[in-house]
């Protein structure tokens, strides 16, 4: 008895390592649960840095329909998650001039959001996890390692923080690519 329940531990944790996305070694739930909503992993994206290509963090973006379309993505308003999950350490001087460049260069939005978003990061160790929740209403949540920071902004705020990364002017196009994932539009009937 002891023996088939080790088999059948084995086999579920293969069948759900096998169902999670990976990208880069990190692996991420194929869903998760806010708020009572079932969110779907759209794609995963890997930040890379300098012309060495040095792997920074993984993203994974979670929404409650996939799209590939980041126009679709950016206007929709319904719940969405953003997961950076850090393949290294990252200095927290560092962080925070990547959010002000990403703001600047896709989606400004007014300066006491962004300091306040700076007030709460810290230095980034390899592991760390830095989760942002946007709820259409009610602002973007931030949580580091699990635990809440705060709640900043409004829907125009989400739509600008996830800008940073579907806008026109990402840290890389790759990571753009990857969180965007490779999701079959509905096909358009064609006329005769």
């Amino acid at each position: 008895m002891a023996r088939v329940a080790m088999v059948l531990t084995t086999l579920l944790a293969v069948v759900s390592l096998a169902s999670a996305g990976e990208r880069a070694g990190v692996k991420m739930a194929d869903t998760v649960n806010v708020g009572g909503e079932t969110l779907t992993l759209n794609g995963m994206g890997l930040r890379e840095a300098t012309v060495l290509k040095v792997d920074v963090y993984v993203a994974g973006l979670y929404l409650e329909h996939v799209s590939s379309n980041p126009q679709q993505i950016l206007a929709s308003n319904e719940t969405k998650v953003i997961v950076l999950k850090f393949k290294r350490d990252v200095g927290r001087d560092d962080i925070v001039k990547a959010w002000r460049e990403g703001f600047e260069k896709n989606a400004p939005v007014p300066k006491p959001l962004v300091d306040q978003l700076a007030q709460w990061m810290p230095s980034f160790r390899k592991g760390d996890v830095l989760m942002f929740t946007l709820m259409p209403g009610k602002g973007v949540a931030v949580d580091i390692n699990g635990k809440r920071k705060g709640v900043l902004g409004d829907d125009n705020f989400s739509r600008s923080l996830l800008s940073i990364w579907l806008g026109p002017n990402p840290p890389t196009g790759s990571l753009k690519t990857g969180m965007l994932g490779k999701h079959a539009q509905p096909q358009r009937a064609q006329r005769t």
